[in-house]
């Protein structure tokens, strides 16, 4: 199989990259720079943005399947006008631009990035993938992310990787969550009663391979452990692995007032289950957060 993959240099297009290598497909990374910087030996690289319509999309015409990770980071600072502008259009314009080339030619299969965030902030509620998006801004651009992808449907199957806090042993949340800890001032935020849905890189990247080859696999995907938890225990957890306190919380306020708009990701209630996931058969490597933690912390 020969693979396309947009976002190859984030967190999880390189670990991607990695296993389908390892596995022994054919990958072409879509990057912005001529280097393979980042980027696992054997990738063949393609320069161009996604955003924008190019000769990339021939190297794309002659693959069997994508996966389309393109995207601003949104946790990347404060929501000014023009971030939130460019968190938008980096991902619709990107997907679209796939989206279009896949419903001529080319891939059989779609696997594009979406969000949690498509659900929005739901307190104590649990919610799979049939609930509807939220009207708040990231409910909003996934819900336009998404249609981004529809097109490709007239000749591929897709799938929307609906993805959490994606945990991995370096950069990403969990680098940023811990660093307070290590410094003896973790705790949780507030009361920590909000829920957290969260993935380890592992299970994450498996998902993604799951859906490339399980014809089963279409729609929205939640990519989320079966045990969301709330903040509160993450505290905790995260302590205990760290061999540090969690005791020391931090005001909620203090948290809308540093990261303004943004704070809602940090604060939102998503208790999320992975329920088609799990009922196509998918098997979690770590289905609890505190295996998770001490497999990604525990030597540290």
């Amino acid at each position: 199989m020969h693979v396309f993959v947009t976002g190859a240099t984030g967190l999880i297009g390189r670990s991607v990259c990695d296993l389908l290598l390892a596995e022994g497909h054919a990958v072409t990374a879509l990057t912005r720079s001529a280097g393979p910087k980042h980027l696992p030996s054997g990738t063949r690289v393609v320069q161009g943005d996604p955003a924008a319509p190019g000769a990339w999309q021939e190297a794309l015409a002659g693959c069997d399947a994508c996966v389309n990770l393109a995207g601003e980071p949104v946790a990347g600072g404060r929501w000014t006008p023009e971030r939130k502008r460019a968190i938008r259009e980096s991902r619709v314009r990107a997907t679209a631009n796939v989206a279009a080339v896949i419903a001529e030619r080319g891939p059989r299969v779609l696997v594009s990035g979406s969000a949690i965030g498509w659900y929005g902030s739901r307190g104590d509620e649990a919610v799979d993938e049939s609930a509807p998006a939220a009207d708040d801004f990231l409910g909003s651009v996934s819900r336009e992310w998404e249609a981004a992808a529809e097109p490709a449907r007239k000749r591929a199957r897709v799938v929307l990787v609906r993805t959490g806090i994606v945990l991995a042993p370096e950069g990403g949340a969990l680098e940023k969550m811990a660093l307070p800890f290590k410094l003896f001032a973790g705790g949780p935020i507030g009361d920590g009663s909000f829920w957290q849905s969260w993935i380890h890189l592992t299970d994450e990247v498996g998902l993604v391979r799951f859906a490339l080859g399980n014809e089963k696999v279409s729609g929205p995907l939640n990519a989320t452990a079966p045990e969301p938890v709330r903040n509160r225990d993450f505290a905790r957890a995260l302590g205990r692995v760290l061999h540090r306190p969690s005791l020391l919380p931090t005001p909620a306020l203090a948290v809308r007032l540093a990261l303004g708009e943004m704070a809602g990701v940090v604060l939102s209630s998503q208790r999320v289950l992975p329920r088609k996931a799990l009922d196509l058969g998918f098997r979690f490597r770590f289905e609890r957060l505190l295996p998770a933690l001490e497999d990604l912390l525990g030597g540290r």
